[in-house]
C-alpha cells in the first residue's frame, strides 16, 4: 500500500456499515435503520473533514497494487472534493427522509444492505485516480443499484429493472472494450497521465474509436439519448429516495467518465466537442419534450434529468470547441453538475412526500396536495425556480455560464455557415430553458393551485403529512439553492474554482457579472418562452375537458414513440435471441449427429426402432436405455411393485419444461449475467486477436 490510507475509509465505511445492519435488521429494525443513518453522517463527516483539507490546499493519493493485478488507486484532488462531498450529503439527507418513506415497506433489510454498498461503490467511483479502478466501481454500482429500481417487485418495476439492468451491462461491457483499447494504445490507464501519453500518438483514429466505446458506457449511465431509455422507466417505480439518488448522483457518475475522456484524452480537441455538443444538445431538448407530454411526477422529473444531463454535455461539448478559452464552458458545466444534484434532491423527496401520502404519482390525482402545507410549498418553489434558471437560484448561475459560452464561441468563428449553426443552437439552448419552466409551472400549478375533485383528498394529510426528520431532509436541502444563487460569485466561483482544474480549466480573465443586462437577457427570454408554451400549449393541447366539464391532464404521447418498446426490443433482442438460437441449434444438430452416428454404430440396437414421438433424438435415447433397465427390474426385482413411468415420455415432457423457461430468462436477473457473458466472451475474442 502506498499513499494515504485514509482514503480507503470512505470507501470501506459503507461497507462495513451495510453487513452489520443487514445483521441487525433480522432482529430490530429500529436500531438498524438508526445505524444506517449514523453510518452516512459519519460518511460526511469525514468527506467534509478532508474537502476543507483539500480546499486549504492538502491533496491525497493511495494505491493498492495487489487487486486484480491491476491494483487500485484512488485520489482526492478539488473536483473529487466536491462531489464526493456532494454525493454524502445526499445519501445521508436521502437516509433521514426514507425512515417514514419506508415505515410501511417490506424488504426494507435488503435495501439498505444495497443503500450503503452503492455508496460504497460511488465514493470509489469518483475517488478513482485511473480507469481500471473506476470500471471496477462503475459496475459495482451499477449492480447493486439495480435492487433500488427492482424494489417493489411489481410488473412495472421488475421490467424497468431489467431496462436498467440491460443497458448498465451493455454498456459496461462496451467500456471495457474502450479501456483494453486504450491501454493498448497508450499504455496506461491512469487519469493523470493520460493527456501527455496521448499527445503523442499520431494516429488518432484508435483513440476515438476507444473514446467512442467509453463514451458509450458512461453516457448509459449519464442518460444520453439514445441510451436514456432507463430514466423514465426506472425513477416513477422506484422508491424516491433512490429515485433522488439515481438522478442527482449516479448519472454524475457517467458524466464523470465523460469528462475524463474528454478533459484528459480528447483536450482541446474539436472534432471530439462537436460529436459530444450534438449529443448534449438531442438529450437537452428530447428530456425536455418528454417532460412537457408527461403526466405522472416522477416520470417528469426523470425527463427533466434527462434535459439537465444535456445541458453538462453541451458544456463539455463546449470545453472541446472553445479550447484554451473554455473557461466558462469549464465552470458552467462544473456547477452545472453540483446545481442539477443539488436540485434533483429537493424535488424527489417532494415527490416522495407525495406520494408517501397519496400513493399517487398521476397528476390529476395528486392535483392540490400541496394546498396548506407552507413548509412543502416552501422546498418544491425553491427546486422549480432553480431547476427552471430563474435569477436568484443556482441554477441561473450555470446556464448562464453555460449560455455565454455557446456566445462566445459563435464571436468567434468564421464563417457563416457556422454562425448559422451556432445561431440554431443558441436558440435551441434558450427553447430547452423554456420548455424547463413551462414543465416546472405545470407541476407547480397541478401541486399548489389546482383542486381536486375528490373532496377527501383537499384536506387530507394537512396536519402531519411529514415528521421533523423529513421536514429537515426536505427544507435543509432546499435553502441551499437560493444561498448558492443570491451570492454567486463568493459561493458558486469558489465551487467552481477548486473543481476546474480536474479537466486543465482556469478562471476567467474578468469575473463574470451573472446579474448585468446581458446575462440577464438570456434567463428572461427562456422565461417568456416558457410562460407561452404553458399557456398556449399545455393549458389548450395538453389538457382535456373530462366527462364533468373540468380539465384534465392527458398523455399525448405516441406510444409508437418510445424507442425501447418501438427499437430495441423488438430488433436488438429479436436479433440477440435469433443468434442464440442459431448456436443452440446448431449445437443440437450437432449432438443429434454424434448419437445418431453412436447409437448405429458402436451402440446398434437389435430391438425394432420406435419412433419418435415428442422431444428429441438426444431425450428418445436416453429414455429408451431407462426404460430397458426398468423393463429388467420389472421382470426380476420389482414384480410386486413395478415402475409404470415411460421414460421416454418423462425426458420428452422434461425437454419441453426446460424450452419453456428458457424462454422467461430474459425477464430475470439472469438475462443480465447472460448478456455479461456473452461480452465478456466477446472481449476475449478481441484479447486474442490483438495480443
Amino acid at each position: 500500500m502506498e499513499g494515504n490510507i485514509i482514503l480507503l475509509f470512505p470507501v470501506i465505511w459503507p461497507l462495513l456499515g451495510a453487513l452489520i445492519g443487514y445483521l441487525i435488521g433480522r432482529k430490530n429494525k429500529t436500531f438498524r435503520d438508526f445505524l444506517v443513518a449514523i453510518v452516512t453522517i459519519v460518511e460526511f463527516g469525514t468527506l467534509l473533514y478532508l474537502g476543507i483539507n483539500v480546499y486549504n490546499g492538502m491533496e491525497y493519493t493511495f494505491f493498492e497494487p495487489n487487486f486484480c493485478a491491476r491494483g487500485l488507486s484512488f485520489s482526492l484532488d478539488g473536483f473529487r472534493a466536491v462531489y464526493t462531498l456532494i454525493a454524502a450529503f445526499m445519501w445521508m439527507m436521502a437516509t433521514l427522509f426514507a425512515k417514514q418513506y419506508f415505515a410501511h415497506y417490506r424488504n426494507r433489510n435488503r435495501f439498505y444492505f444495497f443503500w450503503l454498498v452503492t455508496l460504497s461503490a460511488t465514493v470509489g467511483v469518483f475517488l478513482s485516480a485511473d480507469l481500471f479502478t473506476t470500471f471496477i466501481f462503475f459496475e459495482v454500482m451499477s449492480l447493486t443499484s439495480y435492487v433500488w429500481v427492482a424494489q417493489e417487485e411489481n410488473e412495472a418495476a421488475l421490467k424497468a429493472a431489467g431496462t436498467y439492468l440491460a443497458v448498465a451491462i451493455i454498456g459496461g461491457m462496451v467500456m471495457l472494450m474502450g479501456l483494453f483499447l486504450l491501454n493498448h494504445a497508450v499504455g496506461t490507464l491512469e487519469m493523470a497521465k493520460l493527456r501527455e501519453a496521448c499527445e503523442t500518438i499520431e494516429d488518432k483514429s484508435i483513440l476515438y474509436v476507444a473514446g467512442g466505446c467509453m463514451l458509450f458506457g458512461f453516457g448509459a449511465k449519464a442518460g444520453m439519448f439514445p441510451l436514456h431509455i432507463w430514466l423514465p422507466k426506472a425513477h416513477p417505480v422506484a422508491p424516491a429516495p433512490a429515485s433522488a439518488l439515481l438522478s442527482g448522483i449516479l448519472t454524475k457518475t457517467g458524466v464523470f467518465g465523460i469528462l475524463v475522456i474528454s478533459g484528459q484524452i480528447f483536450l482541446y480537441d474539436k472534432s471530439w466537442g462537436m460529436v459530444v455538443l450534438l449529443l448534449g444538445v438531442i438529450t437537452m431538448l428530447g428530456g425536455a419534450v418528454l417532460a412537457v407530454f408527461s403526466v405522472n411526477l416522477k416520470r417528469t422529473l426523470a425527463c427533466s434529468s434527462m434535459s439537465q444531463i444535456g445541458f453538462i454535455l453541451v458544456g463539455i461539448g463546449m470545453m472541446g470547441l472553445l479550447g484554451e478559452h473554455n473557461s466558462l464552458a469549464v465552470r458552467g458545466t462544473m456547477l452545472h453538475m453540483v446545481n442539477h444534484s443539488l436540485i434533483k434532491l429537493v424535488l424527489f423527496i417532494a415527490a416522495g412526500v407525495v406520494f408517501m401520502n397519496l400513493h399517487e404519482l398521476d397528476l390529476n390525482k395528486i392535483r392540490g396536495f400541496g394546498k396548506g402545507k407552507p413548509a412543502f410549498l416552501f422546498a418544491f418553489l425553491m427546486g422549480a425556480l432553480g431547476i427552471g434558471g430563474i435569477p436568484l437560484w443556482n441554477g441561473y448561475v450555470s446556464k448562464t455560464l453555460l449560455h455565454e459560452s455557446i456566445v462566445e464561441y459563435k464571436d468567434m468563428v468564421v464563417g457563416t455557415s457556422e454562425v448559422m449553426f451556432f445561431n440554431v443552437i443558441e436558440w435551441i439552448f434558450l427553447i430547452t430553458g423554456g420548455l424547463t419552466v413551462a414543465y416546472m409551472i405545470k407541476l407547480f400549478v397541478a401541486l399548489f393551485i389546482e383542486e381536486n375533485e375528490e373532496k377527501e383528498l383537499r384536506t387530507m394529510h394537512s396536519g402531519s403529512y411529514m415528521n421533523k426528520t423529513t421536514s429537515f431532509a426536505l427544507v435543509g436541502s432546499a435553502v441551499l439553492l437560493p444561498v448558492l444563487g443570491i451570492l454567486p460569485n463568493v459561493t458558486m466561483d469558489r465551487i467552481a474554482d477548486t473543481m476546474q482544474e480536474f479537466v486543465h480549466g482556469h478562471s476567467p480573465a474578468h469575473q463574470v457579472s451573472y446579474y448585468s443586462v446581458g446575462n440577464l437577457s438570456g434567463g428572461l427570454i427562456s422565461i417568456a418562452i416558457g410562460i407561452i408554451i404553458y399557456f398556449g400549449f399545455i393549458r389548450t393541447c395538453l389538457m382535456r375537458k373530462n366527462e364533468k366539464g373540468k380539465k384534465v391532464y392527458v398523455n399525448c404521447w405516441p406510444s409508437w414513440m418510445d424507442i425501447e418498446d418501438s427499437v430495441y426490443r423488438p430488433i436488438i433482442m429479436q436479433l440477440l435471441m435469433f443468434v442464440l438460437a442459431f448456436i443452440l441449434r446448431l449445437f443440437d444438430k450437432l449432438l443429434d449427429g454424434i448419437i445418431y452416428v453412436v447409437s448405429n454404430t458402436i451402440l446398434r440396437p437389435s430391438r425394432k426402432k420406435r419412433p419418435i414421438e415428442v422431444g428429441t433424438r438426444f431425450t428418445y435415447f436416453l429414455g429408451t436405455i431407462m426404460d430397458d433397465i426398468v423393463k429388467f427390474l420389472n421382470r426380476y426385482i420389482l414384480k410386486k411393485r413395478p415402475i409404470k413411468t415411460s421414460f421416454v415420455n418423462f425426458f420428452a415432457l422434461s425437454h419441453k419444461e426446460v424450452n419453456r423457461t428458457s424462454r422467461l430468462v430474459t425477464r430475470s436477473v439472469s438475462f443480465g449475467l447472460l448478456m455479461f457473458s456473452i461480452g465478456l466472451m466477446m472481449t476475449l475474442i478481441y484479447l486474442l486477436a490483438v495480443l
